[in-house]
């Protein structure tokens, strides 16, 4: 196959296939996981040190990183390739992660069992998001804090994940209908749907690349096979701040009752 048009494969196993849902986890980790020190610092021992559990987790890097800051970790994720996948490099690396497949609005978990819940690569993804925010509250435990990144919905953001990640054929990464417009939210639409579900939003964060530029660049010679994904990370940079005029972080924790 050419290496200007190549198959976009999500969660296969081919490395030559371009899978724009992990090429994303590793772009978003380190920034993923700085903002989980900072919600840890600011949550104390109530979640430091507990059951975490990720939803969403795809081949595993957040997983694994939760593991190696002393979380004991669940890993949720609907794919059974990809969890296959994430356990192997687990096993590999020695990490405590249990890996389970299902889907983020029904989760074979018990009620409050976790300090630590990261909705990653779902929320933006799900026709229900009321059902995987009721879930991951029901496992949340009574001190605990839920994490969550998502895309907000501007025209920018429309632009970049249903436009140039979906469309485009220079930047193309994801298979058609990944994305769509209804199920991008806005920060005050995350934050009412939260609270439906007895949960109070304490902050939001926007977070972007450094050089919007060099995310383009690092896209295309992905597709061009010229660099491997784990070589994404510090060619494009996100950072933590500013406006969340396309991706955001959050966290909640549940209201008094």
């Amino acid at each position: 196959m050419a290496a200007s048009t190549p198959r976009i494969e999500l969660d296969g196993r081919d490395p030559a296939a371009v899978d724009g849902r992990q090429l994303r986890a590793v772009a978003f980790q380190d920034v993923r996981l700085a903002y989980v020190r900072e919600v840890v610092r600011d949550a104390g021992s109530a979640v430091a040190g507990n059951a975490a559990l990720v939803v969403g987790n795809g081949r595993g890097p957040l997983a694994g990183s939760l593991a190696g800051l002393g979380f004991a970790v669940t890993a949720v994720d609907p794919s059974a390739v990809a969890t296959e996948m994430a356990r192997t490099e687990s096993a590999a690396r020695g990490l405590p992660v249990e890996h389970v497949v299902a889907d983020a609005e029904k989760l074979p978990v018990g009620d409050g069992a976790f300090g630590l819940v990261y909705v990653a690569d779902t929320l933006e993804t799900s026709a229900d998001l009321d059902g995987v925010v009721r879930e991951a509250a029901r496992v949340l435990a009574p001190d605990g804090v839920l994490v969550y990144d998502t895309v907000n919905r501007t025209w920018l953001a429309k632009a970049i994940y249903l436009g140039a990640f979906q469309r485009f054929p220079g930047t193309r990464i994801m298979p058609p209908g990944r994305y769509a417009a209804e199920r991008l939210r806005t920060p005050g639409e995350m934050a009412d749907v939260l609270a439906r579900h007895g949960l109070a939003n304490e902050d939001t964060r926007g977070f972007k690349p450094r050089n919007p530029l060099h995310l383009v660049t690092a896209t295309r010679k992905r597709r061009q096979g010229k660099i491997t994904d784990e070589q994404i990370p510090p060619l494009v940079d996100f950072v933590l701040g500013g406006n969340p005029l396309v991706t955001y972080l959050g966290y909640a924790r549940r209201t008094a009752r």
